[in-house]
C-alpha cells in the first residue's frame, strides 16, 4: 500500500505565501513524476505543476514566476512554494504521485488535499 499525505495549507492574504508539502510512504521502489493539483469550488480539478524523474518541470501558466516545485523523489517529498498569493489561488491542493510498487505496479497516489485560502 502506497500513501501521500500533505500539510501546510491554511488561510493567507493577497500577496502572502505559503509552502505545502508532500510526503509519500509505503511499498514504493522508484518514483516517476510528482505533481499538484488545485480544485476551486465549482470548478474542475487542474494541474499546477509537475516533476518528473528525468527532470522535467512544467507550470500552469496562470503560477508561472510564483510558485515552485521541489521534488525530492529519493525521499519521496515533493514541495510547493506559493509566493504572491492571489484570491483566484484559492483551492483544495492535492499532491498527486506516480510510483512504481516494489511488486512492479505502477501506480498513481493522491493525497487527501489540503485547503488554501487567500483572502483579498
Amino acid at each position: 500500500q502506497v500513501q501521500a499525505v500533505e500539510s501546510g495549507g491554511g488561510l493567507v492574504q493577497s500577496g502572502g505565501s505559503l509552502r505545502l508539502s508532500c510526503a509519500a510512504s509505503g511499498a514504493i521502489s522508484r518514483i516517476n513524476a510528482m505533481a499538484w493539483y488545485r480544485q476551486a469550488p465549482g470548478k474542475a480539478r487542474e494541474l499546477v505543476a509537475l516533476a518528473t524523474r528525468g527532470g522535467m518541470q512544467n507550470y500552469i501558466d496562470s503560477v508561472k514566476g510564483r510558485f515552485t516545485i521541489s521534488p525530492d523523489m529519493a525521499k519521496y517529498k515533493v514541495d510547493l512554494q506559493m509566493n504572491s498569493l492571489k484570491p483566484e489561488d484559492t483551492a483544495v491542493y492535492y499532491c498527486n504521485v506516480e510510483v512504481v510498487t516494489t511488486r512492479s505496479r505502477q501506480l498513481e497516489v493522491w493525497g487527501q488535499g489540503t485547503l488554501v485560502t487567500v483572502s483579498s
